[in-house]
């Protein structure tokens, strides 16, 4: 009978590509990974991999074994499902990746809330960019993911993921307090063309959004600040330093601290959770996404 940790080493090499990220996903030794691969070439039969260069390749037969791994993998998730929903209480562990302005607005009052109804429901989160997060839920390192994708800029569709959107968060534009300024959006927004900005790093996908946004304006934001931390964004904005795009989470149903004016046609980024196909009907991925899409409804105006 083939190993199922083995298998599944097999389908981590086909999503991550290379023995290094499959060792490091898994937690083991690169030559750990390839002792094991090539156990499974000798409990199968036939090669499964094929060296070019200072890669490896997939067989016929690799692709072929890949996809059936696959639904065992879930067929073993699906076993799971099944137990826990004839337990009455929700029990176990659920991880959550998740992107900063969740974890500080939505998630304290969702686990607070999980703590009072499943006290016996174990939640880990971790903070992750999504395009890793969303990798990660397809590979079982996390169960739930929550994230956001930016108008006109859809994430990565995973097939093995479900989508479920929990709520529409507004984007505006943050200057120092007192600053009123334009109140309509187009001179508003034109109006900060010398300001210094602070954005997020190059390569996110707010960062990118937020620049075309201003080159649709007719202008290159000057981004003195590149920070990841919204908090840090807060701050230098409240202290005349910069001018920059706030999300509604960011406030957390808090007052905000900065004056906001709306951004032309009002665009708000989609805030959604994905979880495996196969676990979707586990009683604890259900109460997480209950807990949340309630905290959502608390914070947000939709």
């Amino acid at each position: 009978m083939l190993d199922v940790n083995r298998l599944r080493m097999l389908v981590e090499l086909s999503r991550r590509g290379t023995l290094s990220a499959v060792a490091d996903a898994l937690s083991y030794s690169k030559a750990s990974v390839s002792q094991q691969l090539n156990a499974l070439e000798r409990e199968v039969g036939v090669p499964l991999l094929r060296r070019v260069g200072r890669g490896v390749q997939f067989t016929p037969q690799g692709n072929v074994l890949v996809a059936q791994a696959i639904g065992i993998l879930d067929q073993l998730e699906h076993a799971e499902v099944a137990v826990a929903e004839s337990l009455t209480e929700v029990t176990g562990t659920v991880h959550i990746a998740v992107f900063q302005s969740t974890a500080h607005s939505l998630l304290p009052g969702a686990l607070e809330a999980l703590a009072q109804r499943h006290p016996a429901l174990r939640v880990q989160v971790t903070e992750s960019d999504p395009e890793t997060g969303l990798v990660g839920v397809s590979s079982r390192d996390f169960d739930l993911i929550l994230a956001e994708q930016y108008p006109g800029r859809t994430r990565p569709i995973h097939a093995d993921l479900d989508r479920v959107v929990l709520a529409h968060d507004a984007i505006a534009l943050a200057r120092r307090p007192g600053s009123a300024g334009e109140t309509d959006a187009v001179a508003a927004l034109w109006s900060t063309r010398d300001e210094p900005w602070v954005l997020e790093p190059a390569g996110t996908a707010s960062r990118a959004w937020a620049e075309q946004l201003c080159r649709t304006a007719g202008f290159e934001p000057d981004v003195r600040f590149e920070i990841a931390d919204l908090t840090a964004h807060v701050r230098l904005i409240h202290a005349g330093l910069a001018v920059g795009l706030l999300p509604e989470l960011v406030w957390a149903g808090d007052t905000p601290t900065v004056d906001l004016t709306s951004l032309p046609e009002d665009p708000r980024r989609e805030i959604f959770s994905s979880a495996r196909r196969a676990s979707v009907d586990a009683p604890a991925i259900k109460a997480v996404r209950r807990a949340l899409a309630d905290a959502a409804s608390r914070n947000l105006t939709e």
